[in-house]
């Protein structure tokens, strides 16, 4: 398997199956393995879950589209990160400011929940992109999976770097920043407020701007 990222891979049989049935009932849909959103060279990469069915499985550009991103893109853009605060298709004049965007799954899974081994297999594209990261930059994940994905992609034992919202981990490339996912759950439940959203940012911009 190779390690470079193509929008042909097909290597969950589960994932490529869901995505061919998706394009059959949206046929304007995007329904391909969504690639990373952003500045190849930047300091702050965000490692989100997986696509969503309606928002970049859609549109074909991370966290656009749907609810997930409504809160990450105004966060953004609140701290400078990106140059308009909604995202609202892959050909809109946004672009992002020293960030870039990927998820620890390229491919949108049934119900938003990817297998142990379909995490696994895609590993190798996050992995990838790890390794072209800039050293002394600062990742953040969002959520127990992404951040699973990270510690997986860097050979590092998970013991050693639990999630926890609002953890900081010193890893041996950069620092890992944890946040708990801006999905609509979390929001609408209020274990994720937009006030500590933000304070998470707050604090990857005062490490960025040291």
């Amino acid at each position: 398997m190779s390690s470079s990222f193509t929008t042909d891979c097909k290597d969950c049989p589960r994932l490529a199956e869901f995505i061919a049935t998706q394009k059959e009932k949206f046929p304007d849909y995007y329904c391909k393995p969504v690639a990373a959103f952003g500045d190849p060279k930047a300091q702050f990469l965000i490692v989100g879950l997986a696509p969503g069915l309606h928002g970049a499985n859609a549109t074909g550009r991370p966290f656009t589209g749907d609810h997930a991103g409504i809160l990450l893109y105004q966060t953004l853009h609140q701290f400078g990160f990106s140059s308009h605060a909604a995202s609202v298709a892959s050909d809109d004049d946004l672009s992002l400011i020293n960030t870039r965007i990927t998820n620890a799954v390229k491919c949108v899974p049934p119900q938003n929940k990817p297998t142990p081994a379909e995490i696994k297999t895609c590993n190798r594209y996050l992995q990838q992109e790890l390794n072209d990261f800039v050293d002394g930059g600062i990742v953040l994940a969002l959520g127990r999976i992404a951040h699973e994905a990270v510690i997986r992609a860097l050979g590092l034992r998970q013991k050693d770097y639990p999630f926890a919202h609002a953890a900081e981990h010193q890893l041996p490339q950069f620092q890992l920043l944890d946040s708990y996912h801006c999905s609509r759950y979390n929001t609408q439940t209020k274990r994720l407020t937009s006030e500590q959203f933000a304070a998470v940012f707050a604090t990857i911009k005062i490490k960025l701007n040291a």
